[in-house]
């Protein structure tokens, strides 16, 4: 049993409160661990405002939930009148759910500008990889969490979009038809659906996200933050042990944070109380509108957030196919003219290859389009071993690798604006490029970071004061 600390029998009354809780739970010692003597990189910027910012969002979204859960119904009878009732009846029942609703979108905007980040700066590069990876099972929690809750105020577009996104399991071979039915509770998107979306969307994936999020801060503090530099502040110490490059995060980040957090609620403020549907972006018009199986609306598209993937779950046709296959057979012609292949690799590529043709060309577009659409997630978490790159962060890489990025995200944003437009046979050939572009990207990687001219790396972060 550990010993017991004491503190003198005049100490102020705190001061004792504190000693009794630290001997029995590390109070001091995690506040000491995690903030007060965490050292962080000095040069930090704009950039690191936004994992502070989705650690912010998720209280945001945990507590509005709260008192939304205390008034709604999960009925398909009553769904949609009890989401009325909030906003109508309950005092300030309003605001309580436009600022979940404006939250799901703005959880979205800050993980995706975290990752970006992330991207640019090389922050899932050893000995970050576990933070990368923890990173990304959180972003596909939240997808999963966005999807199940934006079923529950049961409108039209929330019934619609759940009966297409559900159904596309179905086109999984052997096992789709019943995961559907598993997935759905029943024949039909209904009440059974309800309930089991109403109580993963409350208790389960919560569960699972805040455990995630527990797990990638104590990786992060574990080896260290990252920085616009991709220098290693832990390489240089002072007389003490103490990162010559860093200081302590309390009380210099976390009152940098409030500049951020301050300008993120300027923004949230003005849209919940000005524009909470955002021009049909965050509420769709459709979703104020009771759902009913028997009427299907014009055009059904899910929110913003997924529409980068359903842009390419949509892109994936039977000539989409054609062309992967033909892709597939000048890599392996390309591979084998290189060389460096003995007969045996010879022999193995070339199967690998036929095997691959053949599965392509044997399974229907529709289920090739789910991969693709889980496939454009699931690859974010191999990128620490795609990036071959000798250096981690953007500023010191070919001038060129940043069109490249840019060429990325306009390529994203294009997938995105797409996903939510009526299809089209222009639209379709778009995305297809962007599928590509958004996947060549990833699985070339090995190849293009290891390109060009190198800028050399400082020994020690620069920094300019404010």
């Amino acid at each position: 049993m550990a010993e017991f600390k004491t503190v003198p029998a005049d100490a102020p009354a705190a001061q004792k409160l504190l000693n009794w809780v630290d001997n029995r739970f590390p109070a001091s010692k995690l506040y000491k661990e995690h903030l007060s003597e965490y050292y962080a990189p000095k040069n930090f910027n704009f950039w690191y405002f936004f994992g502070s910012l989705a650690l912010l969002v998720l209280v945001i979204q945990i507590v509005t939930g709260i008192f939304l859960v205390m008034h709604y119904k999960p009925d398909a009878a009553l769904a949609f009148a009890s989401v009325e009732y909030i906003m109508r009846d309950v005092p300030w029942g309003w605001l309580v759910r436009y600022m979940h609703s404006t939250g799901a979108s703005a959880f979205f905007v800050v993980v995706y500008l975290h990752m970006f980040r992330g991207l640019i700066y090389g922050s899932y590069r050893q000995p970050r990889e576990l933070v990368w990876i923890f990173g990304c099972a959180i972003f596909l929690c939240l997808m999963a969490e966005a999807f199940m809750g934006y079923l529950l105020p049961w409108g039209q577009m929330s019934y619609w979009g759940a009966q297409v996104i559900i159904n596309l399991f179905s086109a999984i071979p052997f096992i789709g038809p019943d995961l559907s039915i598993l997935i759905r509770g029943d024949y039909v998107v209904g009440d059974a659906t309800l309930n089991r979306f109403f109580s993963f969307h409350v208790i389960a994936v919560p569960l699972v996200l805040l455990g995630l999020v527990v797990a990638h801060i104590i990786a992060l503090h574990e080896v260290g933050s990252n920085n616009p530099d991709g220098v290693e502040i832990k390489a240089n110490k002072d007389a003490n042990g103490k990162p010559l490059d860093g200081i302590p995060f309390h009380p210099y980040y976390s009152v940098h944070d409030i500049l951020g957090v301050s300008g993120f609620l300027l923004i949230f403020t003005a849209i919940v109380f000005f524009a909470p549907e955002f021009g049909g972006y965050f509420l769709e018009f459709n979703n104020f509108i009771p759902a009913d199986p028997l009427k299907t609306p014009a055009h059904i598209a899910p929110v913003w957030y997924f529409t980068p993937f359903y842009s390419m779950l949509r892109a994936t046709t039977d000539p989409m196919i054609n062309v992967l296959c033909a892709i597939v057979g000048v890599s392996v012609v390309l591979s084998l003219l290189k060389g460096g292949f003995s007969a045996k690799g010879k022999l193995l590529l070339i199967v690998g290859a036929l095997v691959g043709v053949a599965l392509l060309k044997v399974f229907e577009a529709k289920f090739w389009g789910v991969v693709v659409m889980g496939g454009a997630v699931v690859i974010l978490f191999f990128l620490p071993w795609l990036d071959r790159s000798p250096v981690k962060s953007i500023r010191y890489r070919p001038d060129w690798h940043k069109y490249l990025y840019g060429i990325f995200v306009i390529f994203f944003f294009i997938l995105g604006y797409l996903g939510i437009q009526p299809p089209s046979p222009t639209g379709e050939l778009v995305s297809q490029i962007g599928t590509l572009v958004y996947f060549g990207f990833f699985l070339l990687m090995p190849w293009w970071t290891r390109l060009g001219t190198f800028k050399p790396v400082p020994d020690r972060v620069v920094f300019h004061a404010h």
